[in-house]
């Protein structure tokens, strides 16, 4: 049973010590380029939490979310499923959902659900992770290659337009170094202490991250990669 009201992500504005600074630089800078080309009329966001890409459609005039449980900001809209979205078929032009497929049991069952209440021509927006850790346990059972993607929409009735990659190798390889660093900062002995004065204090992570950004763009390869942002449109 999922527990209710849990803290979610609120805000897509991260400081530059952030440890997810680096991730959230290119997840955002891809989903803004998707929803600013493809989004368009009734939106729907699936797995919504806080909303926090909500500002991301300040030019579209309908925005709704839903999810399977109510957000400790009391955001969601509609309680339901993914694989059960209550939601009239045909009735919204764009599905949006980011991190949330890797946490539902039967993707099939999701983007048949995301088909059905597009309308015709309705674009699906999607992002999920290729490389992280285990969060949100027990309730975390896939990562996706951009192979994988495509073999989703082909069985569930999408033509994909773009699958965008968020990062490379560079990227990734940073940021899961700084997820093995912050995730000693729970025991309290002596090393992880000094760990949390550098990386905290000290702003270690902000240097790290501004390095890492700088030497991804430099020497950009998709090889390794951190998430997916996924384009589709319902086929006809």
């Amino acid at each position: 049973m999922r527990t209710e009201h849990v803290n979610r992500l609120s805000s897509i504005n991260l400081p530059k010590n952030s440890k997810d600074y680096i991730v959230m630089h290119f997840l955002l800078k891809d989903l803004k380029y998707a929803i600013s080309r493809y989004a368009f009329g009734k939106v729907l966001d699936v797995g919504c939490g806080n909303k926090p890409y909500e500002k991301l459609f300040e030019n579209i005039s309908n925005y709704k979310g839903c999810d399977v449980v109510q957000s400790n900001e009391n955001k969601v809209d509609v309680l339901c499923l993914a694989t059960d979205i209550k939601v009239d078929s045909n009735s919204v032009d764009t599905v949006f959902s980011t991190q949330v497929m890797e946490h539902v049991n039967n993707t099939d069952l999701m983007l048949q659900e995301c088909n059905r209440v597009l309308n015709a021509n309705g674009n699906l927006i999607l992002s999920v992770p290729f490389c992280w850790e285990l969060h949100e346990e027990p309730y975390d059972f896939y990562r996706f290659t951009k192979y994988s993607l495509q073999e989703l929409c082909n069985r569930n009735n999408f033509d994909v337009l773009e699958i965008i990659p968020n990062g490379g190798k560079w990227a990734a390889i940073f940021q899961m170094n700084i997820n093995i660093v912050h995730s000693t900062f729970k025991r309290k002995t002596i090393g992880t202490k000094i760990l949390k004065l550098l990386f905290l204090n000290l702003r270690l992570t902000a240097l790290i991250n501004i390095f890492a950004i700088w030497l991804d763009k430099k020497y950009t390869d998709y090889l390794l990669t951190l998430n997916y942002v996924l384009i589709a449109k319902k086929r006809i």
